[in-house]
């Protein structure tokens, strides 16, 4: 069997980091980014390891009517937030095609801007599943792929580990389509957050960031046809005609469903709130530099919001820094 991996594995790492390793051997993090950055034929000097190729705009968030009843989070009350978004490829490739297979799933970021200069951050991707559930899991996944490359060996590495791990195979077997554009392409946080509001009330849910347009996708035809840059070209133009809608929905977890595992979904049946609108105005300023000097983090949080217990979400942070702390040149 014959899978294309890199279709999906590559950009599994914008939303996953490592734990401490054992002793005399490379923290898991920064392995991590070392064998991603040997999967995208790098290093690519300032540019991150993974979702390299992206483009920043900038909008506002408009909290909906039910929003503070889920959580007391600055964003999620009456006023407007300023926020910044980035979209991005899969891979840490800075030229790959937008529908090249290798450059899915694609990523978006999220950056509310609160009061008193504080801000907070969502971070997600286009497949509604992970495929690990450990930070060690996700490393041999990727080694796997690594060891593939050359190897003559069959079953090859990597078919060997899909074989004994089916939350692999299930993420990197779902398909990924080209969207038309980033707005006609919805978001998944794989990753479960707690939620309490003003009056101590928590639930635990996940993030759905679905276009007001609606989902829309190219057929195989016209993916093969298209621009190397069509998604970062065509989000610009849609924004200077009009402003980009996205909803920000949560899922809500039930009693006993597993909010610390990011490789196990809920039922589909499972309440969903709307958070608000997100309205995206204009593309940032010089986004190619801009982009560069920041680093979005999921456990950038504020009051009314906290982590999870989930391995890949809390070890996320750190990977992310060897990543920034590469591109900065430290």
């Amino acid at each position: 069997m014959k899978i294309k991996i890199l279709i999906s594995v590559l950009s599994a790492a914008s939303i996953i980091t490592a734990m401490p390793a054992m002793a005399e051997e490379k923290p898991v993090t920064e392995q991590l980014v070392d064998t991603l950055t040997t999967l995208s034929g790098g290093p690519h000097a300032g540019f991150r390891s993974n979702h390299a190729k992206g483009v920043m705009l900038e909008g506002s968030f408009q909290p909906s009517a039910q929003a503070a009843s889920i959580s007391k989070a600055a964003h999620l009350q009456k006023a407007d937030s300023p926020v910044l978004v980035r979209f991005s490829d899969a891979t840490g490739v800075p030229n790959i095609p937008d529908a090249n297979g290798n450059a899915f799933p694609k990523g978006i970021a999220i950056r509310f801007q609160l009061p008193d200069g504080l801000s907070t951050d969502i971070v997600s991707i286009s497949v509604n599943n992970f495929p690990a559930a450990t930070p060690e899991d996700f490393l041999g996944l990727l080694n796997a792929v690594r060891d593939s490359q050359n190897s003559t060996a069959k079953p090859s590495p990597v078919e060997q580990f899909l074989g004994s791990h089916p939350a692999a195979l299930k993420f990197v077997t779902t398909p990924k389509p080209a969207p038309v554009s980033f707005a006609t392409q919805p978001f998944f946080g794989v990753n479960a957050f707690k939620f309490t509001n003003a009056a101590g009330q928590s639930v635990y849910g996940r993030y759905q960031i679905i276009p007001v347009a609606g989902a829309q996708y190219l057929t195989k035809e016209a993916a093969d046809a298209a621009a190397p840059d069509y998604l970062m070209t065509d989000i610009g133009e849609r924004v200077k005609a009009n402003a980009v809608q996205y909803k920000l929905l949560l899922q809500i977890a039930d009693k006993g469903d597993e909010v610390n595992n990011a490789t196990v979904l809920w039922p589909e049946s499972r309440k969903i709130v709307e958070l608000g609108t997100l309205t995206l105005k204009s593309v940032v300023a010089d986004s190619k530099a801009k982009e560069k000097t920041l680093m979005f983090n999921p456990l950038q949080l504020t009051e009314g919001i906290e982590a999870s217990q989930d391995p890949i979400l809390l070890a996320r942070p750190t990977s992310y820094a060897v990543s920034f702390g590469r591109r900065l040149g430290k």
